[in-house]
């Protein structure tokens, strides 16, 4: 077992260098910094001296080594705009973008799972129909609009809840909602067809011919044994969520880090633009290192693959 864990923190490696790679390439090729970083009215002088002092005059591969360096050694580098470590304004932000992951996932979570099972157990009737309908449409509807629709209609015609910001429990309820909605669609399909191969196995059968009350066997030997794929999907949409909430975050002025990347990317403030990437692709490569190790307690079996592999 601490083999394969090993095993996967050294391919996690090699992921996170290439993320790194990747972005430090596709930032650097976007522009000139000091056209945002500058006053208008600067001088050649004052531009030269400038780049000079940022590092911009040197190779790419020499800026890459240097932030790799930099990395190594826990420094992310000072973002241009605040003049702050960029971590640092990544993390100030990270609380607000986890708060909101976490309202999605436990929305689609509550909502997905009960609704995939009741469409399994009523496989072909008209709720089936209608579950399914609804996780199809939850997966083909663009997050932007459904957020708009949802500020129109409790925001500005019904006046419930606040348009935007982040200033308690109400003005939660509609970002979170928005952006569970894709996941408890995916989540919800999942559901169906993990509890359909189960139920048709045959100690299902058994326990039906012995007279176990159906509710108990749906939940306690069907649920139980459909839950592996769920783990695996759930725990990917969190980071999915994590690092896709760019959109929610904007369109509903949220104050989290996709919102301070969309602003870094505009202002090409590269360093916070590198920290935000860095952090979520590690924190997305740490869910899938712990998701294989929940694995291995829900099924024994996967503890014994992973170890000859």
């Amino acid at each position: 077992m601490i083999i394969y864990i090993l095993k996967r923190f050294y391919q996690s490696i090699f992921v996170l260098l290439g993320v790194v790679t990747i972005v430090f390439l596709l930032l650097h090729i976007s522009g000139d910094p000091t056209n945002l970083l500058l006053p208008l009215d600067a001088t050649a002088l004052e531009r030269a001296a400038f780049k000079q002092q940022m590092g911009f005059n040197d190779p790419l591969i020499v800026q890459y080594g240097r932030f790799v360096l930099h990395i190594l050694q826990g420094n992310l580098g000072f973002s241009y705009r605040y003049g702050t470590p960029a971590l640092t304004e990544v993390l100030k932000r990270f609380p607000a973008t986890l708060e909101l992951t976490g309202a999605g996932l436990a929305i689609a979570t509550c909502i997905a799972i009960p609704v995939g099972v009741i469409a399994a157990v009523k496989r072909g009737s008209l709720v089936d129909s209608l579950a399914m309908t609804g996780a199809l449409l939850g997966q083909a509807t663009p997050v932007h609009w459904l957020g708009l629709m949802l500020i129109l209609l409790f925001s500005v015609r019904w006046q419930w809840l606040p348009s935007g910001g982040r200033s308690g429990f109400e003005s939660l309820l509609m970002p979170a909602f928005t952006l569970a909605v894709f996941s408890m669609a995916r989540i919800a399909r999942l559901s169906r067809s993990g509890m359909l191969d189960v139920l048709e196995q045959d100690y299902i059968r058994t326990a039906r011919a012995t007279g176990i009350v159906e509710s108990n066997i749906v939940f306690k030997y069907g649920l139980r044994n459909a839950a592996i794929p769920l783990v695996t999907v759930i725990g990917l949409e969190f980071g999915v969520l994590l690092g896709g909430a760019v959109i929610t975050e904007t369109v509903f002025a949220w104050p989290g880090v996709g919102r301070l990347a969309v602003e870094s990317i505009f202002a090409r403030d590269y360093p916070v633009v590198q920290a935000t990437v860095l952090l979520l692709a590690s924190i997305f490569v740490l869910i899938n290192i712990l998701i294989d190790v929940l694995y291995s307690f829900l099924d024994p079996r996967v503890r014994e693959g992973g170890v000859k592999q």
